[in-house]
C-alpha cells in the first residue's frame, strides 16, 4: 500500500512536467532553428564520464 501512495504523487508531478507549447516560449512552427546540430554539452558530460570512470576504477580494485 505504501508503495502506491508514493507512486502517485510521483506520477501527479510527471504529468504537470509537460513539454513547451509555442505560446509558453517555446518556438513558433514555422521559424527556422538557428543551428540544428547544436547540441549542449558543456561540463556536465565530462563530470559523468569522469564519474563512470572513477566507479569503474573502484570496482577493478574490488575484484583484487
Amino acid at each position: 500500500m505504501k508503495r502506491y501512495l508514493l507512486l502517485l504523487p510521483l506520477l501527479g508531478f510527471a504529468a504537470a512536467a509537460g513539454a513547451q507549447t509555442p505560446g509558453s516560449g517555446g518556438p513558433t512552427p514555422g521559424t527556422p532553428a538557428a543551428d540544428p546540430t547544436a547540441v549542449p554539452l558543456d561540463g556536465g558530460a565530462s563530470l559523468l564520464l569522469a564519474g563512470g570512470a572513477a566507479y569503474a576504477l573502484s570496482g577493478l580494485r574490488k575484484r583484487r
